[in-house]
This record gives C-alpha cells, structure tokens and sequence, in this order.
C-alpha cells in the first residue's frame, strides 16, 4: 500500500487508471478526481455535476481495475458488517416494538448485509439484503469503470 504521503505526492501527476494497473488491489477508498466524473456518472447512470460526483465518491482499484462507489443515504462505501448479531440499536428496537417485520437502518446502521425483524421480542434475520465481495466490501455499490 502506497503510503498517504506519497499518494498526495503523485495523486495529480498518476491517473486512478495507472495507479490500479500498477497497485492491483488496494482497498484504500480514495476520492476520485475530476476527469473520472463522466465515467461515473455512466457507472451509475447519474447525471451528477462535476464537483458533486467529486464530493460523493471514491475508488480503490481491485484486480488492477478502478472501481467507484457513490455514497447516498443508504449506499455506505466502506466495508460491510456481516455480523449475525444484533448490535444494541437492534435489540432496543425490538425491545421497544417487539413483533416489528422490519428493523430500519437507523436502528441496524446502514452497513448491514442483513435484513432484521422482531420475533416476541428478539431480533432475528429475516434475509441476506445484500452481498460482500471478498474484501468485504457492498459489492452492489462498487462498480468497476471500463
């Protein structure tokens, strides 16, 4: 892994593309730079302005290859929790809403790969929502560029 310094150092001078091609997998979310806006605006079929797509998304380079993530308000980039227990917002929820079908993200957080429910009070899965690529990762909010 390049060190933080030297990725600032180089950041303008190497282009993402370069960069993965020479790293290979580097799980390091980095912001992307301006000229890779349009092609994330395609990845994800947005129409963002420049600076927003700037603002809200990252890449890290997995097998050589750049892949972008957008956050949103329920889209996390960073790594899954694939936990099977209920963490405390889980339990409370249930607690307080004992035969709830569904536990909202506010209360399981938003990096869940599980979809919660309350059964006679006690929390359990009601399904796999989601999936994790194998370096943990949502891989539905990765895209890979061309």
């Amino acid at each position: 892994m390049m060190p933080v310094a030297l990725w600032l150092t180089s950041a303008s001078a190497e282009p993402p593309a370069a960069y993965c091609k020479r790293a290979g997998t580097d799980d390091t979310m980095r912001p992307i730079p301006e000229t890779l806006a349009p092609a994330v605006n395609a990845a994800f079929g947005t129409r963002m302005p420049a600076r927003v797509a700037m603002d809200t998304s990252v890449f890290r380079c997995v097998d050589h290859r750049v892949v972008v993530c957008t956050v949103g308000a329920n889209l996390p980039c960073g790594k899954a929790d694939t936990s099977q227990t209920p963490n405390p917002g889980v339990v409370q929820w249930c607690r307080d809403k004992p035969n709830a079908s569904v536990v909202p993200a506010a209360a399981t957080g938003h990096d869940t790969i599980y979809a919660w429910r309350c059964r006679a009070g006690t929390p359990e899965i009601s399904r796999q929502s989601l999936h994790v690529d194998r370096h943990g990762f949502v891989s539905e909010f990765w895209k890979p560029l061309p």
